[in-house]
Order: structure tokens, then C-alpha cells, then sequence
């Protein structure tokens, strides 16, 4: 018998009145218990009128799957842009000097190495409310005077918000962000000892925290990638390079067209490699496309 395994056939030289069509391999629905127990009791009892007995042919045709393997067809590949790879080449090319302010200013950079595992997290995710809307020189500032002050979450809760909010001044919308910090550093003492929670959930359900914030969060803090962090850099280039299926309005429907096709060993890549892309190069306002080495593969670049 092959090893590929045999299926068996049955054919009958007559059929019963009422017998349904047998096309196209149908099998026929299983037994509840209690019909199960009918036919059971139907098959041992005399028949008053015997059918005439039906004489079934039976052959064996080999089969190419396995028992039990899925043999449903296999899904189209998903769409992924043009070129992408090759324009990642480049990108990756222009960033090799890793010279951009987020390569160090960034969140990575911001907090204690000397501080235990517990404020380091911490530190971090301040570092990352600070950073909305705001440079990263002006972040990486913040960070080093709160810093100074001993930046734990007992330190934040005892300081009145006249004193945070000069510490952090000039970060974008400081004044919100006294409110958000008080609020998270609170919820951080009371529900989690003083730690960062180590779910996007939990860290979006914070004060001030959104997506960009928490996978930011999960990567640095934890070392765990949740998912790509998209912030306006990330959401303008991908779109400039055609990166997503239809143009994107936000952020976060950016980051879900990216994880749509973008292999997942590349996701904790892209956002310093995008983000320091578009503060030397790829700008909000006149982007520098004539020394972009993009310049033919990107759509937006066209014409210019």
C-alpha cells in the first residue's frame, strides 16, 4: 500500500427511493447520540420486507495527503509595495551614521542606567509623554533636570505642580502633561508598586500614554516587541513611499497598514531607522529628495 495513504470508494448498483446525490465527495453529517442508538436498534430487528440486498464495488485510489492534514487551499500572498525592500536598502544606507538626535536623545537614552530596573522603566515612560509633540533636545533637557531632582515615582507625587511644571518647561502642552504625569505616577503607586504595567492595554489605559508611547514602552522598557511605534515621521514617510495600501490619515491606521505586510523581524527597526530618516532628510517641509538616495523610487519625489 503507498505510503501516501488510500481513501476508499464505494459505488452501489442501485439506490434506495429518496437517496439524496452523492456528487462531489460530500460526506454525510454524523450521528447525533440518540440517532446513533436508533440505528443501532433498526439494524437488529426483522424486517418485514427485504430489500433486495445491494452489492457495492468497492476500490481504493491513493490520496496525497496525510490523515487529518490541512488540505484547504493556501492563502494569496498579502500585498507589499514596490521596491520596498530596495528602498529600505537605501534608508539604512543614509542612516548608517546614526547622527540623528533620536539616535541620542531618544527614549533609550534618557533614563538612569544606574537605577534600579524598576525607576529605569519608569524614567522611560516619562521620557516618552514628555516626548509627544515636542523635539528631542527639549525632551532629552526635561529628563536630565527632573533627573537631578532623583526622578522616582515617590519624587513626582511629592512635588507640587508648580515645581514639575517648571522642570519640564518648554516641552509641547507641559501644562496637560503635569496633569498626566501626577495622574499616571499615582495609578503606577497604588496598582503596580511603583513599576510600569508590561501590556500595550494597560499602558494606553494610562493618562497621557498612547499607542506610540506603549510599544515605544514595551520595546525599550521590556524588551518585548508589541508592535511598530508610529510616530508623525513614521506616518509621513510610509506614506510618501507608498508604503501603505491607500493613504493613511493617522498614525495608528498606519501602523496597522505597515503590520499588515512589514516581515515582524523588522518592526523593533523601524521606528528610530524612520524617525531619524525624517529629521535629516525626509523633513515635513521641503524634504531633501535631491540628495535622497530614494529619489527615483520614491512617489512622492516624482517631479520634484
Amino acid at each position: 500500500m503507498s505510503a501516501t495513504g488510500v481513501r476508499m470508494v464505494t459505488r452501489s448498483r442501485s439506490r434506495g427511493p429518496g437517496a439524496g446525490p452523492l456528487g462531489g465527495g460530500a460526506k454525510a453529517a454524523p450521528l447525533r447520540r440518540g440517532e446513533a442508538a436508533a440505528e443501532g436498534r433498526k439494524s437488529h430487528s426483522p424486517a418485514r420486507h427485504q430489500r433486495k440486498t445491494q452489492k457495492l464495488n468497492v476500490a481504493y485510489e491513493a490520496s496525497d495527503h496525510q490523515e487529518g492534514e490541512d488540505t484547504r487551499p493556501l492563502r494569496a500572498p498579502s500585498w507589499e509595495p514596490q521596491d520596498w525592500r530596495q528602498q529600505l536598502l537605501n534608508i539604512r544606507t543614509m542612516r548608517s551614521g546614526k547622527d540623528a538626535p533620536v539616535d541620542w536623545l531618544g527614549a533609550e537614552h534618557c533614563y538612569d542606567s544606574s537605577a534600579p530596573p524598576k525607576v529605569r522603566r519608569y524614567q522611560v515612560l516619562l521620557s516618552l509623554m514628555l516626548s509627544s509633540q515636542t523635539k528631542d533636545q527639549v525632551t532629552a533637557g526635561a529628563m536630565q533636570r527632573l533627573r537631578a531632582r532623583g526622578l522616582t515615582v515617590d519624587s513626582v507625587l511629592q512635588m507640587d505642580d508648580n515645581t514639575l511644571g517648571t522642570l519640564i518647561y518648554p516641552v509641547g502642552f507641559w501644562r496637560n502633561k503635569v496633569k498626566y504625569i501626577k495622574q499616571t505616577s499615582a495609578i503606577l503607586q497604588q496598582r503596580y508598586g511603583g513599576d510600569i504595567p508590561a501590556s500595550v492595554p494597560e499602558l494606553v489605559a494610562l493618562p497621557g500614554v498612547g499607542p506610540k508611547m506603549a510599544h515605544l514602552a514595551m520595546a525599550v522598557a521590556w524588551g518585548t516587541v508589541s508592535g511598530i511605534a508610529v510616530d508623525t515621521h513614521v506616518h509621513r514617510i510610509a506614506n510618501r513611499l507608498g508604503w501603505t495600501r491607500t493613504a493613511t490619515k493617522a498614525p495608528e491606521k498606519t501602523r496597522a497598514a505597515l503590520e499588515e505586510w512589514l516581515p515582524r523581524e523588522l518592526w523593533s527597526e523601524i521606528n528610530g531607522l524612520l524617525v531619524g530618516f525624517g529629521q535629516q532628510t525626509c523633513l515635513p517641509v521641503h524634504p531633501r529628495c535631491q540628495g535622497c538616495l530614494n529619489r527615483t523610487l520614491c512617489p512622492a519625489a516624482q517631479g520634484l
